[in-house]
């Protein structure tokens, strides 16, 4: 990837799943990579692991980003890539008729208003620096209805049009900031196990019937890699995108073609 060499690169929730496979990929690209976590002790082993820096950050905490992006830039000169990627899955039984609105409100925490702060935080980290590229990670729930996991679609789903409108709103003031969005399908990461858990036992089927059913619907057949996902977001942020702006990657294995 072109433009990627010394840049400085914030991923959060970086110490597991797709954002550790987005951290390594950006730093093999030549990146200067920080990954963030609310799971210090993992995420300072992988920190040392794959040579990056780590700071605890918990991206609801609106006083953190704050904090967290002045050290990057006091300590790196600046902030050039930002990876919105931490992000939960309801804890509990997540349907329209019983969710709680404790647990609508925790996971739109995380996953709207975490990324919202981080892109207000970056932008002007970002103009500062003479530009930079956010990429948002929403996922294919943003595109179809999500009955069982209802909080989770509808949170990713106002990523999808968050992204969107700081797109428009840098590319209007003429920032040489870039926003797009990600989409990731079925990744078979801890996370995605974990919701395939709560499904199986919510219908009363076993977790390898889930994990089955749910290959059955990936066209090009089988689930989609850490690594595909990380490969997209390494497009995205460098300079080879550096006239798409707005967008969203699906990366799904053709689940959803539109």
């Amino acid at each position: 990837m072109h433009g990627l060499d010394k840049r400085v690169a914030l991923v959060t929730g970086g110490a597991s799943g797709l954002g550790k496979a987005i951290a390594v990929r950006l730093a093999a690209e030549g990146a200067n990579v920080i990954i963030s976590d609310t799971q210090s002790e993992l995420g300072r082993a992988v920190a040392s692991e794959g040579g990056f820096q780590f700071v605890e950050q918990d991206v609801s905490n609106e006083m953190q980003w704050t904090e967290i992006v002045g050290k990057i830039e006091q300590r790196c000169g600046s902030l050039n890539i930002l990876i919105n990627n931490a992000g939960i899955l309801p804890s509990t039984d997540d349907n329209p008729e019983n969710t709680k609105l404790a647990d609508w409100r925790k996971v739109f925490a995380v996953n709207v208003d975490g990324v919202f702060l981080g892109c207000r935080a970056a932008i002007p980290a970002m103009r500062k620096a003479g530009g930079g590229a956010i990429v948002n990670i929403s996922s294919i729930t943003s595109q179809m209805p999500t009955p069982d996991i209802v909080a989770y679609g509808a949170g990713k789903a106002a990523v999808q049009q968050l992204t969107k409108s700081v797109a428009a709103y840098c590319a209007r003031l003429k920032l040489n900031i870039r926003c797009n969005s990600v989409h990731p399908g079925f990744v078979q990461t801890p996370a995605l196990e974990k919701g395939y858990r709560q499904i199986a036992k919510m219908q009363g089927v076993s977790f390898e019937d889930v994990l089955a059913a749910g290959k059955a619907r990936i066209p090009l057949g089988d689930y989609t890699r850490a690594e595909d996902i990380a490969a997209a977001v390494a497009f995205l942020a460098s300079e080879d995108a550096r006239h798409v702006t707005g967008a969203k990657l699906i990366v799904d294995g053709g689940i959803i073609m539109d």
